[in-house]
């Protein structure tokens, strides 16, 4: 088990030692707290932690699955909210995430100013997380939700350069996503590019749907791999 109060600490670690972790994504609004106990039954044999959050979530109903979560699994749970409301002292962590792809101050600094009364009054470990939306070939939910457009898997350079002004600006964590339900994961090409760049560990979502396209992500240097739809839908293949 990861020790939960040094979350930070252990993805470090585990990076510099090219330790692979993977997430599950629980999104709030999809999840059925009566459900947990069979839910747990089902998480890959390699996962590492649990995080949940979504675009969208109806209040309360998060600090209900964390709570459900915690009671029937000892796998760290991570917040990955998608406003302030998302915000649950039950859990272990939450990713203080910035939209550093997007030019809109609401989800640049006006959420994480709002979550700062809640947050202050806790025990959660906050990670500061540099939040990059890459295309995966549709419009997703947070694309949606945040009025912001995600950035071309062409533009190499411009991530690269995004994900490095996240460091600079003392982000702990980088966050490549290609969205819920994304057609086309975040290429390789872009992870080893943002991975070569960075002095901190790098976790990757979206689209990601077999062993192949996790390994894929592993190899080219993500830290670590976050499946959501594809384990929603029990459609993750595992060898």
């Amino acid at each position: 088990m990861i020790e939960v109060q040094k979350l930070l600490d252990n993805i470090q670690e585990a990076s510099n030692h090219q330790q692979k972790l993977l997430a599950v994504l629980i999104d709030p609004d999809k999840f059925q707290p009566k459900d947990a106990e069979d839910f747990i039954k089902y998480l890959p044999v390699l996962a590492t932690h649990i995080f949940v959050g979504g675009s969208s979530v109806e209040q309360g109903k998060t600090c209900e699955v964390v709570k459900a979560i915690k009671n029937n699994s000892d796998l760290p749970v991570i917040l990955f909210p998608g406003d302030h409301h998302q915000i649950s002292s039950h859990a272990d962590a939450l990713l203080f995430l910035s939209l550093i792809s997007g030019r809109n101050p609401e989800y640049l600094i006006e959420q994480q100013v709002r979550s700062v009364e809640k947050l202050r009054n806790s025990d959660l470990e906050i990670i500061p997380t540099g939040y990059i939306l890459i295309d995966g070939g549709n419009e997703t939910s947070v694309q949606r939700v945040s009025n912001t457009s995600p950035m071309s898997q062409v533009e190499v350079g411009k991530i690269v350069h995004t994900a490095l002004a996240g460091q600079y600006s003392g982000k702990k964590l980088i966050y490549l996503e290609a969205g819920s339900g994304a057609k086309n994961a975040v290429s390789a090409e872009i992870i080893k590019a943002v991975k070569d760049a960075l002095d901190i560990p790098l976790i990757v979502g979206g689209g990601i749907r077999s062993d192949l396209q996790l390994e894929t992500a592993w190899n080219a240097g993500a830290d670590l791999v976050v499946l959501g739809t594809a384990f929603e839908e029990r459609s993750f293949n595992q060898n």
